[in-house]
């Protein structure tokens, strides 16, 4: 007598295969979260050090001036992002999985094609934050 065994059994290392792949994202969307709560908390230590420096009576010359507030911007988005991607990344893994389990499977690139127009749109936006504060450093 033949054993029935489920789609979901026989597919078990592709199952395991799209887990892992869904941690993946899982830990790309946490590092995106940490590496913008970072960036946050740096904008407020570089503000309070220069609020700290400039009531020490330093003298204005020597007193660098604090961002113009773009960091927190910044951060506050990454940390946006990285929560978007934790739910598309979800979604995606369990539409991968019903996929699996009924034997048609087709990629999608939609998260794909996010987190690439996410990384070019901050890798844009930190080229320009960075020429521009260049600028404030410069000696000319």
């Amino acid at each position: 007598m033949e054993e029935q065994t489920t789609p979901r059994v026989r597919n078990r290392r592709v199952h395991m295969a799209n887990e892992r792949t869904f941690l993946a994202w899982i830990r790309t969307s946490i590092g995106i979260m940490a590496f913008g709560f970072v960036v946050v908390k740096f904008a407020l230590f570089i503000k309070q050090i220069a609020s700290l420096l400039a009531t020490n009576g330093l003298p204005q010359a020597h007193v660098v001036q604090p961002p113009h507030g773009y960091s927190s911007f910044f951060g506050i988005v990454l940390v946006g992002l990285g929560a978007l991607m934790g739910v598309l990344a979800f979604v995606r893994y369990k539409r991968v999985e019903k996929q699996i389990d009924e034997d048609t499977y087709h990629s999608s690139l939609i998260l794909d094609i996010m987190l690439t127009l996410s990384v070019l749109a901050v890798g844009i936006f930190l080229v320009i934050y960075l020429i521009h504060n260049a600028s404030d450093f410069l000696i000319l």
